[in-house]
């Protein structure tokens, strides 16, 4: 687990060392083990390489950029840059020792891409099953090859600038340090920022950015997200299993997925809700690490705690169990937390999530988690709601406007009031609107120069049509498997464990398991209730009231705490929207964003999720 940069430059021009500079200022809180500078060049091409180290594997050998000497006329050097864990790295290197490649660390996972590389060229990433973001420079082939994992777990970013005779290319596990070196490339003061109204109203309606975007760059130069690799095909040729080997089938996946991600040369454990994506994996894991430790962190408001429920499954399994308190400071963990990842972020969940990586690194260094689970196999009410949505917005389009606006959010009046706002999107967006984080009408009055409905929200409804069979609700668990779970969900753990120090390890993302779960749809998902198919698997070897309990979300009372200052929170939210100017150069209107902020506060209404949204947003455009 690291943050590492890559610099090319097709010209053969210099690589001034200001710019290495800005790579280490921006990642050296990714990796605090060590770091490591390599330049390369060859005629009309000059390249280096700048990494920072959390060591896990291999902590005496594996130190980074990794160089490859060449075996010969043939070859040459080649050097790597890598963020992750590559789990079949033993497997690899002994297929590439018979093939005659020498291998010079003892046990690194980080060697392997280099002789796969050479090995297997392109094919390289077919091969590998692991979370990983990497940049991988062949000097001779004046080539920079950047890849990541088939999910989405670890971060890279790219930018390209045309130079007179080449091309600058730009590479980070951070998009602001990318967007920082372009800028020095123009002669600028300052990284360049999105200002058209589309970028901010799809980031307000979701939450995050998708599709490769960021708010970083120019429209010549901007900076994007590198694409996830390709998941094996399957095979056409194949038949699709019987429903009745499946619970057998995805068992057996699943208990290699959790066996794979159990070597680490340092402390591991796991975290352990008492939901059944955490325990099953737990029941898994501990066959294998009889002593494994789990962690639960106790949240301060005991209608989102279930350390309880935790304890009883760990007494089960006879895990060493901490449950730890949470010591919360929520305004100023936020502010670190937007700092370290460089993009507004409006999944509030953030929060417990880096409590959990914190309590868990006193402990351990490395810990399994159950992200994943319920994208994979279908737990979110969403997809329920989705069947209702296409068959009954215009009898919901009927209910009162302001219905459930000052309910709890997580109970069932806002539940029916979310339903029927995504009716009167639904027209506009389909049932895409079950993900919108606030409606188009509140949209339009924040930000007004944007496209109605937003632009790229016709990006988005192809995945939600009916296909070949697949409901409303397989669309949008597609949706959620290719947007939300790798842009959100997995951007939140990398930024929340890496603050932390901690290296998060997810099972259900194991390539061989998603490659049985992906086809499946939602309805065979589910036979027998929410995550049927999964619950039938856990029901083997966890207790009925465990199978049985009902999913939580993990996540914090936001709207109480915003009025009540809970941790500085009322405070930093009123500093930043009651600012002179809280969203500088951005297309985003003030007065709109108060007029929420006065709404929620004085008990009018519940708009936590749409402020968390602002004031992330404000904190990011007001950074240096």
């Amino acid at each position: 687990m690291c943050g590492f940069g890559v610099i090319v430059r097709t010209d053969g021009g210099p690589i001034p060392a200001e710019w290495l500079d800005v790579l280490h200022d921006r990642l050296r809180w990714r990796g605090p083990d060590g770091r490591g500078v390599h330049r390369m060049a060859a005629p009309g091409f000059t390249a280096a390489l700048v990494h920072h180290r959390l060591s896990i594997i291999d902590p005496d050998g594996g130190a980074q950029p990794m160089v490859l000497p060449p075996r010969g006329e043939a070859d040459d050097a080649c050097a790597v840059v890598f963020n992750g864990c590559i789990y079949n790295h033993r497997a690899l290197r002994s297929e590439l020792e018979r093939q005659g490649h020498v291998f010079t660390t003892d046990h690194s996972d980080t060697e392997v891409l280099l002789h796969g590389h050479r090995a297997w060229g392109t094919g390289l990433c077919t091969r590998l099953e692991g979370m990983y973001a990497f940049a991988l420079v062949d000097a001779g082939a004046r080539r920079v090859t950047l890849a990541r994992d088939p999910h989405g777990e670890k971060p890279l970013y790219e930018g390209r600038m045309p130079l007179e005779g080449g091309e600058l290319i730009v590479a980070a596990s951070d998009a602001r340090a990318v967007a920082a070196i372009l800028a020095r490339a123009r002669g600028a003061a300052a990284p360049a920022r999105r200002t058209d109204g589309d970028t901010w109203a799809t980031y307000l309606r979701l939450g995050y950015f998708t599709a490769g975007d960021t708010p970083w760059g120019s429209a010549g130069t901007p900076v994007r997200a590198v694409p996830v690799a390709a998941l094996p095909a399957p095979d056409p040729g194949a038949a699709a299993p019987a429903a009745a080997r499946l619970p057998d089938l995805i068992e057996a996946a699943l208990t290699r997925a959790v066996s794979r991600r159990l070597e680490a040369d340092v402390p591991l454990g796991a975290f352990l809700s008492g939901g059944i994506d955490s325990s099953l994996l737990c029941c898994f894991a501990v066959r294998e690490r009889p002593d494994l430790s789990t962690f639960c962190v106790r949240m301060p408001d005991p209608r989102l705690d279930e350390s309880d429920a935790a304890a009883r499954v760990a007494t089960h399994l006879r895990t060493r169990h901490h449950t730890i308190t949470a010591q919360p400071a929520p305004a100023d963990d936020l502010a670190r937390l937007i700092g370290h990842l460089g993009l507004p972020f409006a999944d509030s969940s953030i929060l417990p999530t880096y409590w959990a990586c914190t309590a868990a690194r006193a402990s351990v260094k490395v810990a399994l988690g159950g992200d994943g689970g319920d994208e994979l196999f279908a737990g979110y009410d969403r997809y329920r709601g989705a069947a209702v949505l296409a068959r009954g917005a215009p009898l919901l389009r009927c209910l009162p406007a302001g219905i459930g606006r000052r309910a709890w959010p997580l109970g069932p009046l806002a539940r029916i009031g979310r339903m029927a706002r995504s009716a009167r999107d639904f027209p506009a967006l389909g049932v895409v609107a079950l993900e919108s984080i606030v409606p188009l009408s509140a949209l339009r009055e924040l930000v007004p120069g944007a496209s109605t409905p937003p632009a790229r929200a016709d990006a988005l409804v192809p995945h939600t049509t009916r296909r070949a069979g697949r409901s409303p609700a397989d669309g949008l668990r597609d949706l959620d498997l290719a947007m939300y779970l790798p842009d959100d969900l997995l951007r939140k753990v990398d930024c929340a464990s890496m603050t932390a120090s901690l290296e998060a390890r997810s099972p259900y993302l194991d390539r061989d398991l998603a490659a049985i779960i992906r086809p499946l749809t939602v309805r065979t998902l589910t036979r027998g209730g929410p995550k049927g198919l999964l619950r039938a698997i856990a029901a083997r070897h966890l207790p009925a009231a465990i199978v049985r309990r009902r999913k939580h979300g993990f996540g914090v009372p936001l709207g109480d705490w915003f009025r009540t200052d809970f941790g500085g929170l009322r405070t930093v939210l009123e500093d930043h929207l009651r600012s002179t100017d809280p969203f500088p150069g951005l297309p985003i209107e003030p007065s709109v964003a108060r007029r929420h902020l006065d709404r929620h506060l004085a008990g009018r209404s519940e708009a936590a999720a749409l402020l968390f949204a602002l004031l992330t947003l404000s904190m990011w455009a007001r950074s240096d």
